[in-house]
């Protein structure tokens, strides 16, 4: 079989967005504020004090929106679903006309031939959950399911493929520990709960949509780095490790069923609440992996740093950049993409699905480096592929 050949039978070409970033219409039909209005709206806190209160105005344009699509020919469009528009208390009553949006889009997507990815939690908290402790609760991921739940119900009889969360690592560290994402805690005791609830999360929900969906197809997406030492120093070395346990394992070696790395929770110092049967829960058989790839990480040792006290070096001079200043590297892509195969042993079969912008990246349970050669077999159904989704 020839390059494009491969191509045609098993890649989904495909565009995707986030509910904040594009709906607009924050007070209407009955949403309620989450925790990325609340943020946006403090100043300071976004470039330009800009708020998602408009956006693209996804919420009204629609329809416009699905026909830029088809002209695009895509096959595939991944969205979120606001968890605040639909059950805009976090818990309790469904509003119907939040959930009526999204079953209209699903309905105009299929018809136009574009598959719905429907999103799950793509980082906009109820701020009423927030205010009752937010992920670092376990009351949230309890929450969550049931959320995914009603979603499921309404719309599983035509949706197939499924995200629980998006990058839960930014929605942990970057909002609970760094503080540059909401909710704009900067605290590792709020961060380490954070991160498991919403893993457990991420457990839970996949229950809920396969008991309301018998055809779900669930997967998880993580942003996760290609990490590399800024120089040959062994404490370089050692903080890139530190790094990939902080952005890669300690995102995947749950979900495949090792449990939590014991070197970063000996770094953390710090407990998690786990509960009997969390850690089965968590670990619940994926249908596929969406990983996203945007630039390596190359880290220096700094002690005196945040967690996991590793500093992300920049690029070399004259390296290609992005707007946002990230380095452009391609090659970074296949490295995580091999990665992901030979520690986690996902399989090759079904089908991948990718975007611009979009890629992977993995990790491994024992760091004698940021990029560990030693292979450890994954528990994994057989059917299970390795998919690169967009953010």
């Amino acid at each position: 079989m020839d390059d494009l050949s491969w191509v045609s039978a098993n890649f989904v070409w495909g565009v995707a967005t986030s509910a904040y970033q594009i709906e607009g219409a924050v007070t209407e039909d009955g949403r309620l504020p989450s925790i990325w209005d609340t943020f946006s709206h403090t100043p300071g806190r976004v470039a330009g004090d800009a708020t998602g209160d408009v956006a693209c105005d996804h919420y009204h344009r629609w329809r416009d929106d699905i026909e830029l699509m088809k002209a695009l020919r895509v096959d595939a469009y991944r969205f979120s679903i606001a968890w605040p528009r639909v059950i805009p208390g976090g818990d309790g009553p469904v509003n119907p006309a939040g959930l009526a949006f999204y079953d209209r889009l699903v309905d105009a997507l299929l018809e136009a031939g574009i598959t719905p990815y429907p999103t799950l939690y793509h980082w906009d908290l109820p701020q009423v959950l927030q205010d009752r402790g937010g992920w670092a609760a376990r009351e949230t991921a309890e929450r969550f399911a049931a959320y995914s739940a009603v979603v499921a119900a309404a719309l599983g009889d035509r949706v197939t493929n499924w995200v629980t969360l998006n990058e839960p690592r930014c929605s942990a560290w970057i909002g609970h520990l760094e503080g540059r994402h909401a909710p704009g805690i900067k605290d590792i005791r709020a961060a380490l709960p954070a991160s498991y609830h919403l893993l457990l999360g991420h457990g839970l929900a996949a229950q809920a949509i396969r008991a309301n969906s018998a055809s779900a197809h669930v997967g998880l997406v993580n942003l996760l780095s290609a990490c590399e030492p800024a120089s040959d120093r062994e404490a370089d070395v050692e903080a890139a490790a530190r790094f990939d346990g902080h952005a890669n394992r300690w995102w995947l070696d749950p979900v495949y069923g090792r449990g939590f790395p014991e070197d970063m929770l000996r770094l953390y110092n710090t407990d998690l609440p786990v509960r009997p049967g969390d850690m089965e829960t968590i670990a619940a058989p994926l249908d596929w992996l969406g990983v996203n790839y945007y630039t390596p990480s190359i880290l220096a040792d700094d002690p005196d740093g945040p967690l996991p006290h590793a500093r992300e070096v920049r690029a070399p001079r004259g390296a290609r950049r992005t707007l946002l200043q990230w380095e452009i590297r391609a090659e970074g892509l296949e490295q995580v993409l091999v990665r992901v195969t030979r520690d986690y042993a996902p399989t090759s079969s079904g089908r991948t699905a990718t975007s611009p912008g979009s890629g992977s990246s993995t990790s491994t349970t024992k760091p004698s480096g940021a990029w560990s050669r030693t292979a450890v077999p994954a528990t994994r159904r057989s059917s299970d592929p390795v998919t690169t989704a967009p953010r």
